[in-house]
């Protein structure tokens, strides 16, 4: 058993940086147990783990969009070179578009990239 001693730190000392308080255990169990959940909700299937951008993604791909990422120093563009079939094409312009730029560049992460057979 270890004992934990009733008197802190000395501040900027080594022990005071690493000194573990109750809340930060608290959070260390919780984020813990959000990843046990997060990994069994993912080996099970769970849909629920996907976000929307991953759903808006999957769904444009699954109507046969061709658009791909490319992704450059944390920059993404969008290439088409193909037309993509006339569902997929409403889709991108009437659910992906109509996003804010932040919200399109996270649905445009998870198009296949460039460098994806």
């Amino acid at each position: 058993m270890t004992s934990r001693s009733v008197v802190p730190p000395e501040s900027g000392t080594d022990d005071a940086r690493s000194a573990d308080t109750r809340d930060a255990e608290k959070d260390r169990r919780r984020i813990l147990e959000n990843a046990r959940s997060n990994v069994s909700a993912a080996i099970d299937g769970d849909s629920n783990t996907e976000t929307p951008s991953l759903k808006l993604a999957k769904q444009y791909l699954s109507l046969g969009g061709r658009r791909r990422s490319k992704i450059d120093d944390n920059i993404t563009e969008v290439r088409q070179w193909d037309e993509d079939p006339p569902e997929a094409e409403r889709y991108w312009k009437e659910r992906v578009e109509t996003l804010s730029k932040d919200e399109r560049k996270q649905v445009e992460d998870f198009l296949p990239t460039i460098n994806t057979p």
